[in-house]
């Protein structure tokens, strides 16, 4: 009993998904700037990665349906398995984006809503009506902004649907607009909370992990979302009354991502180099990767749509940036597997 426990199944790392994003959003990245051959190569091994870790999820549920529970209701996992919902939804994004697949990509944002609601509600309320609460400094941390990070997910892709239907259609319209808005809303409340964590309380190494990262990937993909609203704006006239909210809140947005990186890379810095972490893979790393990647994609749709060129350098960087970090997590996934494969040789 205590093996099946301890089996890779039953210990997935909740956040796993958020391979799928890295990868699909810097084969977007890659496409918009008409690198084909890595766009489309990216993309499958994106598609192909989030086959594997839908059948061991699913697994997962099956076998060890108490394991997963539990950490879909904790603080400091719940919130991780929303990076199915974005994941879902980048894939449908890199399907139009790179394919033109819309029959694709309305299948995964029908599913990425369906997951949304699904799995927004257990961590939240699991985390309000429990009992054993963790002290404040423990409970909270980065995979809390995969809330903005999922939610606005629906609105990016929702947004690149509105522009392909030949009919406008108000709910979809509707539910674009109020993601985007929610998203907003749950950024400024994670990142009062864990602000405040950061700043108020002892911080060590162990509380700077890679997806602290994702307190700047959920405003990046908030601007995205918001770019890809505005280019809309022309057949939507509730859309267009909204633009110079909309383009605030995306300049906004992208400033204070901006602002974050350079923290980021100093909290990595202080960890690594002064705490001297080691640097080990960890599929956390991921949520590294996707930053830098979204932020590449949504700098590239905002000057499109804002026409501030002056910042067409941004994307050019980013995009290199986010595949030297999705290649050195790469390669630590690789060689995590054949250290494992090795070893589970030995033991037979």
């Amino acid at each position: 009993m205590i093996a099946n426990e301890r089996s890779p199944i039953a210990t997935l790392f909740p956040g796993y998904f958020a391979l799928t994003m890295a990868t699909g959003i810097v084969a977007i990245g890659a496409s918009l700037q008409t690198f084909d051959v890595l766009a489309n190569t990216l993309f499958m091994v994106a598609l192909a990665a989030f086959v594997v870790l839908a059948v061991l999820s699913a697994a997962r549920l099956i076998r060890y349906p108490k394991a997963l529970i539990s950490d879909l209701t904790q603080h400091r996992s719940g919130f991780s398995f929303l990076t199915l919902v974005a994941a879902l939804n980048v894939l449908g994004s890199g399907a139009a984006v790179i394919h033109q697949w819309w029959t694709f990509a309305w299948v995964a944002w029908v599913a990425g809503v369906a997951f949304w609601l699904a799995l927004v509600y257990p961590p939240l309320i699991g985390v309000i009506i429990g009992e054993a609460k963790p002290e404040f400094a423990e409970g909270i941390n980065g995979t809390w902004f995969l809330l903005t990070v999922s939610t606005e997910s629906v609105a990016v892709l929702g947004a690149l649907l509105l522009g392909h239907r030949n009919e406008p259609s108000q709910l979809l319209e509707l539910t674009v607009l109020a993601a985007f808005t929610l998203g907003l809303v749950l950024y400024l409340i994670v990142m009062t909370l864990l602000f405040l964590r950061w700043t108020f309380y002892p911080v060590g190494p162990d509380d700077l992990q890679p997806p602290s990262w994702i307190a700047a990937g959920a405003l990046a993909i908030t601007v995205l979302a918001g770019a890809n609203l505005l280019a809309v704006r022309q057949a939507y006239p509730r859309v267009d009354g909204l633009a110079p909210f909309l383009e605030g809140m995306v300049i906004l947005a992208w400033a204070t991502a901006t602002f974050w990186f350079p923290v980021m890379i100093a909290m990595g810095i202080w960890r690594h180099f002064v705490k001297r972490v080691p640097l080990r893979y960890h599929p956390a790393y991921w949520s590294l990767v996707f930053p830098i990647g979204m932020y590449g994609v949504a700098t590239y749709r905002m000057i499109a749509v804002t026409g501030l060129d002056d910042l067409d350098v941004l994307p050019q960087l980013a995009l290199t940036a986010a595949l030297i970090a999705w290649t050195a997590a790469l390669v630590g996934l690789v060689v995590t597997l054949l250290r494992g494969a090795s070893s589970a040789r030995r033991v037979m």
